[in-house]
């Protein structure tokens, strides 16, 4: 009898704590943005006594610095307990020293960390790869998930495979685009992954605790006569690691029905032209390839997930045989190397092979800069060239060096059953809070596909947000801001002016603006680019003062649950009656802590709105 399949709506950082905390006896933490919630949760978790695979609650230490959380890891490894951490950016750069002596001593652990930029030039708290590939010559193994299904499926991996090998693991997806994104995935229990453990490599690590009753000598200062001898002792603990994952991802692959390798190829058989990449970008990168292969293109991709150590016999058992062209994109900048390191690797892969592919390598997506397919297929038009342009930029106007590749219009290719909604709101309105329990809502009691993301600026509370839901009878692969929405609700209406609300703007949309302003006065208002599109577009128009209704009721600047009720009833995505028994389950659990006459107050004054 087959097994009933689990759903449930998270983000990547749920749904890597969800797994990591399995195989955790220990989480030495210290919160950054955006790995934080993995290490709440955690803790959550811990507080209410949840058990992981040998039937302990997880101790939750949490440090005074990033250091000191990467010294406690280290501390309780060589105690011979099962430990992890969750970091990102500057402060995975602080572990790095403890890193070294982690490897060097064969200590096997898993760092989970959501990838986010570094500071160089100016602050940047949003995604990429850099703080990742700075750690590659640590000893790290490291490996990659794409999505928030991936990270529910993969997380597993790196910690069976640390245990079978006994080098330590860098566990990383994107920041904020997978840590923070909505989406409803099917989950990945601890029945499914208990069979997976083998129980001797728990006894080996235990083994080779520090402890009285066997003593070891560790620690130690050499000299030139032995230290390069003994660097080169751990050789054949990397050489196994490849085998070693190809093997779990095999047997994740069984349990969850989805194919998965070190290198995962997507596309055309017979493909001439590919891009190798990792991470989110590879979600957004299928939708492009399906366009294009519709077209009559032989396009292609492999999505990277062992990144380290880079088996080159994976990667060329993953690449078709027809392929000509190869772009290798990377999600960093190295100023002054001759190219960026996955670039690079690629290139080292093919040095002494005959008819070797011509290969290029780009950058992209720095500091959260969206990946869409349209960006996707400027690079395979790129390719298409008789001599394509090699360090090239994607997704930007890069009009000082002219890197840049030509943009290609966007367009919708999320699927035709796909629903697209974007809310423009202001920090700490609630607009993302209630958007994240619509996501939850419509996931967790319907069929429907869902997925949600938030970009918003770093001066967060009092600043600009933007809400991306996408709703459908299909997977979503739309790992990237929605460019063509179906419906736009602007909760500032000072936005009308200030943002390009309506960009994008599907024929026969719909409209909701909260304003102030009513009859004529509205009109008015509204600036007449905007009028325009309405009109072009033949959009319906929706209005509503949720500004004064929160006011009058004692709510403040918080207009969120009013402007949920109305989405619901523009919208119809599910049943008005489903969504407002849902809304009342989320009001007391979102308000429950400020009291029974503020549940009452959202319960009354915000759900008449639905009826």
């Amino acid at each position: 009898m087959a097994k009933e399949k689990k759903f449930i709506t998270c983000d990547g950082n749920e749904a890597a704590a969800h797994v990591s905390y399995m195989f955790s006896e220990v989480a030495a933490i210290y919160p950054i943005t955006p790995s934080s919630p993995m290490a709440e949760h955690t803790d959550d978790w811990a507080a209410r006594g949840r058990k992981n695979l040998w039937g302990q609650t997880v101790s939750v230490q949490e440090m005074q610095s990033e250091g000191g959380a990467a010294g406690a890891v280290h501390g309780s490894l060589q105690a011979g307990a099962l430990t992890t951490t969750f970091t990102a950016s500057q402060g995975l750069l602080l572990m790095i020293p403890n890193m070294y002596k982690i490897a060097g001593e064969l200590l096997p652990c898993v760092f989970d960390v959501s990838a986010r930029t570094l500071a160089s030039h100016s602050l940047c708290i949003f995604g990429d790869h850099q703080d990742v590939y700075a750690c590659r010559q640590t000893g790290f193994a490291m490996f990659c998930s794409g999505s928030v299904q991936e990270v529910m499926d993969l997380t597993a991996v790196p910690h069976l495979a640390t245990l079978k090998t006994h080098v330590p693991f860098i566990n990383f997806f994107d920041g904020f685009r997978t840590s923070h994104e909505y989406h409803k995935v099917e989950v990945m229990d601890m029945e499914d992954l208990r069979p997976l453990v083998d129980e001797a490599d728990i006894k080996n690590f235990r083994d080779r605790a520090l402890s009285p009753e066997r003593p070891v000598t560790r620690g130690t200062a050499e000299n030139p006569e032995t230290f390069f001898t003994h660097r080169e002792a751990c050789n054949a603990y990397y050489d196994a690691i490849p085998d070693v994952v190809e093997h779990y991802l095999g047997e994740i692959s069984k349990i969850t029905g989805r194919e998965y390798h070190n290198f995962s190829y997507y596309g055309a058989e017979d493909a001439e032209n590919i891009i190798i990449l990792m991470g989110s970008a590879t979600e957004a990168a299928r939708e492009a390839i399906d366009h294009l292969v519709a077209e009559g293109k032989k396009v292609g991709m492999v999505a990277v997930h062992l990144y380290r150590p880079f088996s080159i016999k994976h990667l060329f058992a993953a690449v078709p045989a027809t392929v000509k062209k190869i772009a290798v994109l990377d999600r960093t900048k190295e100023p002054g190397a001759e190219g960026e390191p996955l670039y690079l690797d690629v290139k080292s892969a093919y040095y002494d092979q005959e008819n070797r592919p011509v290969i290029v390598g780009g950058r992209y997506g720095l500091g959260s800069s969206d990946i869409t397919p349209a960006k996707i297929i400027s690079v395979f038009n790129n390719l298409e060239l008789p001599e394509p342009k090699n360090h090239f930029t994607v997704g930007i106007v890069d009009d000082v060096t002219f890197t840049s590749l030509p943009a290609v219009e966007e367009m919708a290719l999320g699927g035709k059953s796909i629903y697209e909604a974007k809310f423009f709101g202001l920090g700490a309105d609630g607009t993302v809070g209630a958007n994240k329990n619509s996501v939850k809502i419509i996931g967790d009691n319907t069929n429907k596909h869902c997925q949600a993301y938030f970009s918003y600026d770093s001066k967060k509370s009092g600043g600009f947000t933007c809400s991306h839901l996408r709703f459908g009878d299909e997977p979503i692969r739309s790992t990237y801001q929605i460019t063509t929405p179906n419906f736009v609700a602007c909760h500032v209406q000072a936005y009308l002016n200030m943002y390009d609300v309506t960009r994008g703007i599907r024929e026969n949309g719909s409209f909701l603006l909260n304003t102030i302003f009513e009859g004529e006065e509205l009109v008015n208002f509204i600036p007449n680019k905007v009028k325009r599109i309405f009109a072009e577009k033949n959009i319906t128009v929706y209005y509503i003062n949720a500004t004064k209704i929160a006011q009058e009721i004692g709510l403040g600047n918080r207009t969120n649950t009013i402007l949920q009720s109305a989405f619901f009833r523009i919208t119809e995505v599910i049943p008005v009656d489903l969504a407002v028994e849902q809304m009342k389950k989320f009001i007391v659990k979102s308000y429950g802590k400020k009291g029974q006459d503020i549940i009452n107050i959202k319960l009354h004054y915000s759900l008449f709105l639905t009826y």
